[in-house]
């Protein structure tokens, strides 16, 4: 069962001059809860992305992220620093943004940062070696080590990220995104690439941070096996505008939603 509302995306319309990338969109993410955006390509799903995380300021629109008990916070009203560390919203790409000269250990350390520097009063207490300090310190290495464990890779912590296979990478970046604790995880692709086997246990992944974190998870993927197999609730793009959205077994049947995605007549089932 999925949770309370998290996020409320309302009448979000993104312009680039006379170009229209996202029209007068709204839809809603929930706690505990997969949410996947999907359309063809220049549908205008990364466009989307980009004004939740603060990359673009959107042209209209009112983007709300309410975490628990807080008052909600006003996205496109925020820089996109302050929506990551007070908001809550993580994010990975589509194409990897790891350190691939840090360690593997390092990487998932560098998403702490903000936390450490607050317990270390911006350096004061770091310097100083101060017990507060010494105890965020110790919580983001245990955070660290039990997230490399999380996806296998405790063995291959003191090795560059650089040096990991592809598949390992992806898993990386989503660990590193899940150390900054974040209530929002938006996932831009992370299948692209992937074999099936690497694609099966990314579904496994996904599905146990939704149980076990209980955050929501907003996901823009092309492979039909992730969203079918993972997604509590689909919202389907073309040109910018919401063309359908509900389950995923309303989603694969619907005529539009065939007509303008998945390209194949009515009747035909999507590839899964």
């Amino acid at each position: 069962m999925t949770g309370a509302p998290l996020l409320h995306v309302e009448h979000l319309t993104m312009r680039f001059g006379g170009l229209v990338a996202v029209d007068n969109l709204s839809f809603e993410a929930r706690e505990a809860a997969i949410t996947a955006v999907i359309g063809p390509n220049g549908a205008g799903k990364t466009t989307v992305f980009n004004c939740l995380t603060g990359f673009y300021p959107p042209t209209v629109g009112r983007l709300t992220l309410t975490r628990g008990g807080e008052a909600g916070f006003q996205l496109e009203r925020m820089e996109g620093h302050r929506i990551a560390r007070e908001a809550g919203i993580a994010r990975t790409f589509q194409n990897i943004r790891l350190f691939p000269q840090m360690s593997v250990l390092e990487n998932l350390m560098v998403a702490q940062h903000a936390e450490l520097m607050r317990a270390s009063v911006f350096s004061v207490a770091g310097l100083l070696g101060l017990p507060g300090y010494r105890a965020a310190a110790r919580g983001a290495i245990d955070r660290a080590r039990l997230w490399l464990d999380r996806i296998g890779l405790t063995e291959r912590a003191d090795d560059d990220a650089g040096n990991l296979p592809y598949g390992d990478q992806r898993r990386l970046e989503i660990a590193r995104a899940m150390c900054a604790r974040p209530a929002l995880l938006c996932l831009d692709e992370p299948a692209a690439g992937l074999n099936a086997r690497e694609t099966a246990g990314l579904n496994a992944l996904l599905l146990e941070i939704r149980e076990t974190e209980r955050i929501g998870i907003l996901l823009i993927e092309h492979d039909m096996s992730v969203v079918m197999g993972i997604s509590d609730h689909i919202v389907v793009l073309d040109y910018g505008r919401k063309i359908a959205e509900g389950k995923p077994a309303a989603m694969r049947d619907n005529p539009d939603v065939i007509r303008a995605y998945l390209g194949q007549e009515h009747g035909e089932a999507p590839p899964c």
